[in-house]
């Protein structure tokens, strides 16, 4: 029997133009830094020799040119997925976490004592990004069976898809680091099981 995972390198993007500032940048589609640049070309150079059969990120521009630059040293062009977007933070989209606290107080408080179900006027749950990020993580694990296959994503889906390979619920969601750059390997097997190799690498 062959028990060959299914091996995702699952990365975080490169440092934001605007991370000195600390927005919630969701879906606001902010550009890398160039030390966000430099990141990901270290990222790939740790990947260069690895059998990547496949490059997918999601469709905003932090994740797609870190996601190029790795698919560059395979030969391989990167697929976006608008699904793997992060966490839709409606009209908190590009604000700072400093003006969000003075602005919205009793909302930023709600959210942390219901961090799973509440929804930011205009975005949407963490429950709600769960289900359109694992749908989207299934497809490409059945679609590559046996491969290594890289995913350029964001904090938020980063840490639903480790919590989720690792059994434990989205109330745990901030117990996950995921820096800038951040390499995750998790190895997916046919029996439904799996094993995070590592974690915030």
């Amino acid at each position: 029997m062959d028990d060959k995972p299914t091996k995702i390198f699952l990365v975080r993007h490169g440092e934001v133009a605007n991370a000195n500032e600390r927005c919630y940048n969701g879906h606001y589609n902010v550009n890398l830094s160039p030390e966000g640049l430099r990141q990901m070309m270290s990222v790939a150079d740790r990947l260069k020799d690895k059998p990547i059969k496949a490059v997918y990120s999601s469709d905003l521009q932090r994740t797609v040119k870190g996601a190029k630059i790795i698919a560059e040293r395979h030969s391989i062009k990167p697929i976006a997925i608008k699904e793997l977007r992060e966490l839709n933070y409606g009209i908190w989209e590009g604000k700072r976490l400093e003006d969000i606290r003075n602005l919205y107080p009793d909302d930023v408080l709600d959210r942390y004592n219901n961090i799973e179900n509440h929804r930011i006027q205009g975005g949407e749950t963490l429950l709600e990004m769960k289900e359109r990020v694992l749908s989207s993580i299934n497809t490409i694990i059945d679609r590559h069976k046996r491969d290594n296959v890289v995913i350029v994503s964001h904090g938020g889906v980063n840490r639903i898809v480790l919590l989720w390979s690792l059994n434990m619920a989205v109330k745990d969601f901030y117990r996950i680091q995921q820096n800038y750059s951040a390499l995750n390997i998790i190895n997916f097997y046919d029996n439904g099981n799996s094993i995070v190799e590592l974690m915030n690498g």
